[in-house]
């Protein structure tokens, strides 16, 4: 599973670190929903390696707000974030980000959920973004949309017939 946020928050930039501001609900939410069996400190995202998990950034310039970004910025991400899936055949592809989803893959009627886009074998997943800015997704909602990913992901596989 890697997970691609939007880009970095100045936070992140400034540490290095995943999802480093502390109103951030990344976290929290990979915890809640069972991806993680406690909460990480953004400082202990290589731990996530060990489960099978990893975390990139679609755009590479950091910003207070990810809608400082341009759609050009957000379509060149999405092309290299492909790249990058090509290159590491992660199985699934959770994009921390519904709107910059549709925009770097150019589809405009994409909604929080499994996508019918495939990169190669690897799904795609667009689940809300984390940010505090994002407030009408409650922590609570948000750690129930991870777990609706964390069920699909490992889903025993369906029997034939």
């Amino acid at each position: 599973m890697l997970f691609c946020g939007i880009n970095p928050g100045l936070m992140s930039a400034w540490t290095g670190y995943h999802f480093a501001r502390p109103g951030n609900r990344f976290w929290p939410a990979l915890h809640a929903s069972g991806f993680t069996p406690r909460r990480f400190a953004p400082a202990e995202q290589e731990q996530l390696l060990g489960l099978g998990l990893g975390v990139t950034n679609m755009a590479a310039r950091a910003t207070a707000r990810a809608d400082e970004l341009s759609a050009e910025e957000l379509v060149e991400g999405g092309r290299l974030l492909a790249e990058k899936v090509a290159l590491y055949r992660p199985a699934w592809l959770a994009i921390l980000g519904v709107t910059a989803y549709r925009v770097a893959f150019a589809d405009k009627r994409a909604q929080v959920g499994p996508q019918q886009r495939t990169l190669g074998a690897t799904r795609i997943w667009a689940l809300p973004s984390p940010s505090g800015l994002n407030a009408h997704w409650t922590p609570a909602a948000l750690a129930e949309e991870f777990g609706r990913l964390r069920s699909a992901a490992f889903a025993p596989p369906r029997q034939g017939g």
